[in-house]
């Protein structure tokens, strides 16, 4: 009687469990979705394997969607086969999902020398028309900023020979025309004088520390999840063992 009610509350704790399992699915999911159209014409400033990372978290989010749904049926039918499958998958996920946070956690510390490089050269490269400078417009429009470290860095740059500043760095382009943009002096008081390293650096590290958070809550949840499904195959084998001891005791006594 004891086993069964032991049981019983096992199978509660794990529907719970692979509810908030497939919660957590649904919002890495949101996540990289997110990720993606809020963060992807900075990750495209960085390489291709950072530019990757919404994808990661909408592949995960998906997996998890998945088994969660599974680990919900898995916890209804009681099977001990069924739970261990579950339990298979879920230190699969887990696997994954650590080798996604070690990855994340890695890139988050080297993203400042990684992006004052890259961003730096896309300015020195930048020609308007590509898109690493279609990404730096943007940052720019985004931001309102200007430059790596302020409007000056485009003095350097060969495209300011023709052009000047580009337009995204105005305060209002209505106000920003050709010959302002060609004189620093001028400029100065059109566009505008914040960097963008510094900004983008703080708008992508708060973010990415969420993700990473999220992607470690979620890592270490699992650990729970297979504990309680191979405690509940174990615990329902040994009912069903009991219930086979004790009928072929019973069909023995009716032999005799």
């Amino acid at each position: 009687m004891e086993t069964k009610f032991v049981a019983s509350c096992l199978k509660i704790f794990l529907l719970i469990y692979s509810f908030a399992f497939w919660s957590t699915g649904v919002i890495l999911l949101a996540f990289g979705v997110w990720g993606k159209l809020t963060l992807g014409t900075y990750l495209s400033l960085l390489a291709k394997n950072t530019a990757d990372v919404p994808f990661v978290l909408i592949g995960i989010g998906t997996m998890i969607i998945i088994f969660g749904l599974f680990g919900c049926f898995a916890s209804c039918r009681g099977s001990p086969c069924i739970l261990k499958l579950y339990s298979l998958f879920l230190s699969l996920v887990f696997l994954i999902e650590l080798v996604a946070s070690i990855s994340g956690l890695l890139l988050h510390r080297d993203i400042k020398d990684r992006f004052l490089k890259i961003y730096t050269n896309a300015i020195q490269n930048y020609n308007g028309n590509d898109k690493k400078s279609q990404a730096v417009d943007q940052v720019q429009y985004g931001l309102m900023c200007c430059g790596v470290k302020n409007y000056k860095d485009w003095n350097d740059n060969p495209y300011f020979l023709n052009h000047g500043i580009p337009q995204s760095c105005c305060k209002d382009e209505t106000d920003c025309n050709l010959p302002d943009l060609h004189n620093l002096t001028t400029a100065a008081t059109k566009v505008n004088k914040r960097g963008c390293y510094d900004l983008m650096i703080g708008f992508f590290e708060a973010n990415m520390a969420v993700i990473i958070g999220m992607l470690f809550t979620t890592t270490f949840s699992q650990l729970i999840g297979i504990r309680l499904s191979c405690c509940l195959s174990r615990i329902i084998m040994t009912q069903r063992y009991k219930r086979c001891v004790k009928s072929s005791k019973r069909n023995s006594l009716l032999q005799e």
